[in-house]
C-alpha cells in the first residue's frame, strides 16, 4: 500500500516553511555580504522540526515526520541560497559598475533563472545524467541526521560520533565536509579533487623554481588561468559526454529509456528558457538599443549557453564532491564574454545571469537526495514521485519568500556598501578586461582539462572535479579530502561491503557537525562585527 506524503500546504507545514524561507533567505544575505559566504542551513531546518516536535501541544505533532521534517530543510536551504547566491549577488554586479539602471533588468531575470534552475534539476533527478544514488553528500548528511534522530539506536550513535569528530575537528581549523565526503562520494573523483586542492594550494612553491617561469609567474597557477583552462576543457567535454548518454540507447530497461527521454526534454526546454530569459534581459536592459543585430543575437545565444554549461557544470561537481565552483565558473564565462567583445552593459547582465543558475540546482539536488533516503531509496515509486512533487512545492515557496525578502532588502545593503565580496571581483574584470596572452593560456590549458575529462568519464568526472580544487585556494581542505579517501579504503579493506552504510552515516555524521559548527560559528563572527 502506497504512503501518503505529507503536504506542503498543510497549515502548520505551510506556516513553518514560510518561517523558515524567511529565517534562511535573512541569514543567507547578511552572511554573504559581511562574510563572502552562504552557509547550508538545510540542517538547521531540520533541526527546528524536530525540537519543535518536541513541544507537547498536538499542533507540533504534525512535525514529527520525518518528511514534514525533509520539507522543512529543503524549504530553509533553498531560501538561503536563492537569497544570496542567485539573487543578491548578481544584482551587486551592476551596483559595482556604476549601472544602477540594470539592476531591475538584472532582477527580473535572475529571479527567473533561480526558478528555472530548480525546476530543471527536479526533472533531472534520477536520470543517469543526474542519478538519484549519486552521491550529494551534503544530502545524505541531512537526511541521516533527520532519520538518526527518527530511529536513535546504533546507527544514532555512529551519526552522533561523526557529528563529534565534524565539530572537534572544525574547532581546530581543520575543514572537516571534505573529510566527510570521502565516505561517501566516488573515491576517484574525490582524489582529484584533492589533488587539484593541493596544486592550487601549493603552487607558489612547487612552480617557483627558473624551469617554470614562463608557464607560470612567480609560480602562480591562478595568474597563468590554468584553473580557468582546464574548466573550460573539462565543461565543454562533460557537455559532449553528457549528450552522448542521454543520445546513446540504454541496456533496454524501459525505466532507462524513459529517464533518457525526460533528461533529452528537460535539457532542450532549460536551454530554450535560458534563451527566453536572455532574450528578456537584454529588452529590460536596454540591449537592443546599444548592440548590433549580430552581436544581440551573439549576447543571447552565448549568455544562454553559459548559463545552461554553468548549471550542468555546478551540478556534476556537487553531485560528486559535495563542493560546487560556482563563483568562478561565472567568472569563467565573463572572461569568454570579454574574448567576445561584449560591451560593459552587456558584460555585467552576463556574469549575473550566469552566477545566477547553478547554486539552486546544486542545492535541489542535495534536498531531493536527502528526501530519496528518507522515502526508502525509492522503495515506492508512487511514494518517492509525491515526495519530490512535494520538496519541490517547498522550494518553489522558499524562492518566492527570497524574492520578496531580496526585493525589500537590497536598496538598503547597497546604500550601507555591504556588496558579496566576489561583486567586485567580477567588477575589476569587466573594467581591466583580457590580453591576447591571457586568453592563449586558458585555451592552452583547456587541452589537458578535457583530456581529464575523457579519461575518467561520465560516471568519474576527473576533469571537472581536478578544476573544481584548482578553482579553490584551500590547501587544508586538500588534505582533508585525502586522509578521507584513505580512511575510506582502510575502512572498507578491514570492513567489508557490510559496513558500507555505517560508513555513510559517519560520513554524513561529519559533514553535519562541520557544517552546523560553520553556521553557528559565522552567525557568531557576524554578530560581533556588528
Amino acid at each position: 500500500m502506497t504512503q501518503i506524503h505529507p503536504k506542503t500546504f498543510a497549515p502548520a507545514t505551510f506556516i513553518l516553511i514560510l518561517l523558515l524561507s524567511v529565517a534562511g533567505a535573512i541569514i543567507g544575505l547578511q552572511l554573504l555580504v559581511t562574510l563572502g559566504v552562504t552557509p547550508n542551513t538545510s540542517l538547521v531546518g531540520a533541526l527546528v522540526a524536530i525540537i519543535l516536535a518536541r513541544i507537547p501541544f498536538k499542533l507540533f505533532q504534525r512535525y514529527r515526520s520525518i518528511h514534514v521534517q525533509n520539507l522543512a530543510q529543503s524549504a530553509i536551504s533553498a531560501a538561503t541560497f536563492g537569497a544570496a547566491n542567485s539573487l543578491l549577488l548578481p544584482l551587486g554586479v551592476p551596483y559595482v559598475l556604476g549601472r544602477n539602471d540594470l539592476i531591475l533588468p538584472m532582477f527580473a531575470g535572475v529571479a527567473c533563472a533561480m526558478l528555472l534552475d530548480a525546476y530543471l534539476l527536479y526533472r533531472m533527478f534520477g536520470t543517469r545524467i543526474f542519478p538519484a544514488e549519486g552521491a550529494w553528500p551534503p544530502g545524505i548528511a541531512a537526511g541521516e541526521a533527520i532519520r538518526a534522530g527518527d530511529e536513535g539506536g546504533r546507527k544514532a550513535a555512529v551519526l552522533g560520533v561523526g557529528i563529534g569528530i565534524g565539530v572537534v575537528g572544525n574547532w581546530f581549523g581543520i575543514p572537516m565536509s571534505g573529510f566527510g565526503i570521502a565516505f561517501i562520494g566516488n573515491a576517484a573523483a574525490l582524489t582529484m579533487f584533492g589533488l587539484g586542492l593541493l596544486v592550487r594550494g601549493y603552487s607558489k612553491t612547487l612552480l617557483s623554481g627558473p624551469l617554470f617561469q614562463t608557464l607560470f609567474p612567480d609560480g602562480d597557477v591562478g595568474k597563468a588561468l590554468l584553473p580557468h583552462g582546464f574548466m573550460i576543457g573539462a565543461g565543454l567535454m562533460a557537455l559532449i559526454q553528457v549528450a552522448l548518454v542521454i543520445l546513446r540507447r540504454g541496456p533496454g530497461a524501459a525505466t532507462t529509456e524513459q529517464s533518457d527521454s525526460r533528461a533529452r526534454t528537460t535539457l532542450s526546454a532549460g536551454f530554450a528558457g535560458y534563451v527566453l530569459i536572455a532574450v528578456l534581459i537584454a529588452f529590460l536592459g536596454g540591449l537592443f538599443a546599444e548592440l548590433s543585430p549580430g552581436m544581440l543575437l551573439a549576447f543571447v545565444l552565448y549568455a544562454a549557453f553559459a548559463a545552461f554549461v554553468h548549471e550542468l557544470i555546478v551540478g556534476l561537481a556537487a553531485m560528486h564532491s559535495g563542493w560546487f565552483p560556482a563563483f568562478a565558473v561565472a567568472l569563467i564565462t565573463l572572461m569568454i564574454g570579454i574574448l567576445i567583445g561584449f560591451p560593459v552593459p552587456a558584460l555585467a547582465l552576463l556574469v549575473g545571469f550566469s552566477a545566477a543558475t547553478g547554486p539552486a540546482f546544486a542545492d535541489m539536488g542535495y534536498d531531493l537526495k536527502a528526501g530519496f533516503l528518507l522515502r526508502g531509496n525509492g522503495a515506492d515509486p508512487a511514494f518517492e514521485t509525491e515526495g519530490r512533487w512535494q520538496q519541490l512545492l517547498a522550494a518553489m515557496t522558499a524562492f518566492v519568500v527570497a524574492i520578496v525578502v531580496v526585493a525589500l532588502s537590497y536598496r538598503g545593503y547597497f546604500s550601507h556598501d555591504l556588496l558579496p565580496p566576489v561583486d567586485r571581483v567580477y567588477g575589476a574584470t569587466i573594467k581591466a578586461g583580457m590580453s591576447g596572452p591571457a586568453a592563449q593560456n586558458m585555451f592552452l590549458w583547456a587541452i589537458p582539462g578535457a583530456l581529464l575529462q575523457l579519461l575518467g568519464g561520465q560516471r568519474r568526472q576527473l576533469g571537472i572535479l581536478f578544476a573544481t580544487g584548482l578553482l579553490i585556494v584551500f590547501p587544508m581542505a586538500g588534505w582533508a579530502v585525502l586522509a578521507g579517501v584513505v580512511a575510506r579504503l582502510v575502512w572498507q579493506k578491514t570492513g567489508g561491503t557490510a559496513s558500507e552504510t555505517t560508513m555513510q552515516v559517519f560520513g554524513g555524521g561529519v559533514i553535519a557537525g562541520d557544517a552546523l559548527f560553520s553556521f553557528f560559528s559565522s552567525v557568531g563572527k557576524n554578530l560581533a562585527r556588528r
